[in-house]
């Protein structure tokens, strides 16, 4: 069973329960950082907010049931008391526990369901290739995104695209989609740039990156650019684990080398992970 899968069973059985980060990695078998990209990677929300959703939906479905006891609901959601209860519920369905249960409905409500693995977002990949990556400086734009707002990196390539080729002090004609700076939450700092020998030279709308030497597993993915998602998530939760890889805390980045056709998508890319030694 691959991380995500364990990590999705231990949220369901125990959800009730006070839930931790560090505890729901330990269930999956992998690191806390580990476990925040490949959970986002499959399912496009972060841990916690899945553990937060998936107990106010339960909440949810008692009030409109007409549960008596409202603090019993919070108890048995994981809250514990009724103001802690209150403000999560307001702040997710923008009522509080007492005037959702006197609506006495589910309709019109975004509810938290429960996750199934989907076991298409897995893809097949060949074993990777270790390599000693040379120290990189990249520079290039950058944004930061959540789990839920990472569709937009499309767009991003594309404000960059008018760059290559361009780009004074560039080293070779390799781009990179560099994730770095990532957090607890899931959120992600993205870097659609390129090689340089000399960060000065970069235009100044630029974000510069120092990438040290490290130890990678590279993945390869031969098929089209817009499958990327699969790829990611059968690294995180396939690929690594059954190399039986530990992954470094550092940057990781997707290369697209010349054999790579930015208009079509086509022509296959490389995805590099630190690992440890």
């Amino acid at each position: 069973m691959n991380p995500v899968a364990k990590a999705l069973w231990f949220i369901e059985s125990h959800y009730a329960e006070e839930l931790t980060l560090d505890a729901v990695a330990t269930a999956a078998g992998v690191s806390r950082f580990h476990l925040i990209r490949a959970f986002s990677s499959v399912t496009g929300a972060t841990v916690m907010r899945y553990v937060r959703g998936r107990r106010l939906t339960e909440a949810a479905r008692a009030l409109a049931g007409g549960a008596p006891d409202i603090l019993a609901v919070a108890l048995e959601a994981g809250y514990g008391s009724h103001e802690a209860f209150t403000r999560a519920f307001r702040d997710c369905f923008g009522l509080t526990p007492e005037a959702f249960r006197a609506r006495g409905t589910l309709q019109d409500i975004e509810l938290m369901e429960p996750i199934k693995m989907d076991e298409t977002l897995l893809t097949h990949l060949d074993p990777p290739r270790i390599e000693a990556g040379k120290t990189l400086l990249i520079a290039g734009l950058s944004e930061r995104y959540t789990a839920e707002t990472c569709a937009a990196i499309p767009a991003q390539w594309q404000r960059f695209g008018p760059y290559l080729s361009h780009i004074p002090s560039q080293v070779g004609r390799a781009a990179y989609g560099v994730v770095c700076n990532s957090d607890d939450s899931g959120n992600i700092e993205y870097i659609s740039g390129v090689e340089v020998s000399d960060f000065t030279l970069a235009p100044p709308e630029f974000s510069r990156l120092r990438i040290p030497e490290q130890r990678y597993a590279v993945f390869t993915h031969r098929g089209h650019v817009s499958t990327i998602r699969q790829a990611w998530s059968t690294i995180w939760n396939k690929g690594l684990p059954e190399a039986g890889l530990q992954i470094a805390e550092g940057p990781e980045f997707e290369r697209y080398g010349e054999e790579f056709d930015g208009r079509t998508g086509s022509g296959g890319f490389e995805i590099w992970i630190p690992i440890k030694a």
